[in-house]
Formats: structure tokens, C-alpha cells, sequence
């Protein structure tokens, strides 16, 4: 399985920044080439600014699925938005888990 965590520091309207993760979440939801096999989950640190972005899925298959859909060029628009440019982005392999993860 592999995965990605982006983190950027975000300062605006909350209102906006919640709208575009629950798009995003929904779109995945609903697409049946990607529910069950890409998850996502987003967080706000205690500092009220820092975001944390963790993906992950099953094949690269599904990867290259995902990242072909309008909602997701529409949602990696808003993220660079939201972090005033690229946001830190790491991909990785996923050794270990504990289960519900």
C-alpha cells in the first residue's frame, strides 16, 4: 500500500478550507472506481494553522484514477491555494498498520 502526507500552514477562512476537504471526501466517496481503495483523511494541529493531508491506496492504478478526475484537479487547485503555493508533500510505502487503518 502506499501513501502521501502533505502539510502547509493555512490561516484563512475556515469556512472555505472545510467546503473544499468535505468536496473532496465526498467526490471519493461517491466515485465506486476509487471508494474502498483511495482514502483520505485531513487535520487541523492545535496551532489552528498547520493542515495535515493522509492519503492512501491500494494500486497505482487507482492512483492514476483518482488523479485524472475533474474533482481532483479541482481540489489540488485549492490546496495550493489554501498553502500559498506547493505544500510539502511526502510520499511512502506503508509498512505497518494497526487494523481500521
Amino acid at each position: 500500500m502506499r501513501g502521501i502526507t502533505i502539510t502547509y500552514k493555512y490561516s484563512g477562512e475556515e469556512d472555505a478550507w472545510q467546503a473544499a476537504m468535505n468536496d473532496f471526501i465526498d467526490a471519493i466517496n461517491d466515485d465506486p472506481a476509487a471508494a474502498d481503495k483511495f482514502n483520505y483523511q485531513v487535520a487541523v494541529a492545535d496551532d489552528k494553522e498547520t493542515r495535515f493531508h493522509w492519503g492512501r491506496w491500494d494500486s497505482a492504478e487507482t492512483l492514476a484514477h483518482v488523479q485524472s478526475q475533474g474533482y481532483f484537479k479541482t481540489f489540488a487547485g485549492k490546496v495550493r491555494e489554501f498553502a500559498g503555493g506547493a505544500p510539502s508533500a511526502t510520499g511512502h510505502d506503508i509498512s505497518l498498520k494497526t487494523n481500521g487503518w
